[in-house]
């Protein structure tokens, strides 16, 4: 009987045959994916007249009425809307060179960005009166804020969080959905314990844990405008939240109305 020929196996062979059987068994075993990221719609409680010609690129609720900055060069504004009729009661205009964008309160004080001046102001919240300027890097696009920080967005993925005295930067986030950033964030609102952010060119709002940047929940907002009213109409962009009541209010660049929301849990 002939004897087959014994070859020994060296180390990096025996490496290859590893790699190999598993490379076949991971082709053959059942393939998980990332959890699916809930996504809300939403139910409208109530909607009201907003001015079709407000480029709103900030908004927030306090004290029973709307504050809101409007943008672009030579038309960019900070105003006091009255909600139920959507009538201002209060307008100071912005240097035609700036292009306003972000708003928020802190204290007796609103803040608003610029987009790409790398300035901001700082107003009296009562008489509008410019206090003082601010500068940041970059881009400035949407402003909200927690309990102890101020939050800017610039469109990128990155939050930046600046502190509310000096307003020097102080940290930042990244933003993901299942590890991927979350690109052109927007206009902010600090709900709940949650940022929310309007993605821009997009209907949708993304719900941001502040401790790790992920994505916890999307809201879909599609079809607030009818098609006649999206003609002369931009993209979706300003939220505004009343603590007291829990109520949330959505808007729009060029958008005729703001709708009081309700979000609802889609299958």
């Amino acid at each position: 009987m002939k004897r087959r020929n014994y070859i020994p196996l060296t180390a990096g062979a025996l490496l290859l045959v590893a790699a190999a059987f598993v490379s076949k068994y991971a082709a053959s075993a059942p393939q998980t994916s990332s959890p699916q990221v809930p996504v809300y719609g939403y139910k409208v409680i109530h909607t009201y007249p907003h001015d079709p010609s407000a480029f709103t690129q900030g908004l927030i609720f306090l004290d029973g009425v709307l504050y809101e900055s409007t943008g672009l060069n030579n038309r960019s504004s900070l105003r006091k809307v009255q909600l139920e009729t959507g009538k201002v009661l209060q307008q100071q205009q912005v240097p035609g060179e700036y292009f306003a964008e972000g708003l928020v309160n802190w204290g007796q004080d609103l803040l608003q960005l610029t987009w790409r001046s790398k300035i901001g102001f700082v107003y009296d919240r009562n008489t509008f009166a410019v206090k003082r300027r601010f500068s940041y890097a970059g881009e400035g696009w949407g402003l909200t804020k927690d309990s102890v920080r101020i939050i800017l967005s610039d469109g990128t993925s990155t939050l930046r969080f600046l502190d509310p005295k000096t307003l020097q930067q102080t940290g930042s986030l990244n933003v993901t959905d299942r590890g991927k950033p979350v690109m052109e964030l927007n206009e902010l609102e600090f709900i709940q314990g949650e940022i929310w952010a309007n993605i821009w060119q997009t209907d949708r709002i993304a719900r941001i844990s502040p401790f790790t940047g992920i994505v916890i929940g999307w809201i879909d907002l599609k079809g607030l405008l009818n098609s006649t009213e999206k003609t002369s109409a931009d993209v979706l962009n300003g939220i505004a939240y009343d603590p007291s009541t829990n109520r949330i209010f959505v808007t729009g660049k060029l958008w005729p109305k703001l709708f009081e929301i309700k979000l609802v849990a889609l299958k």
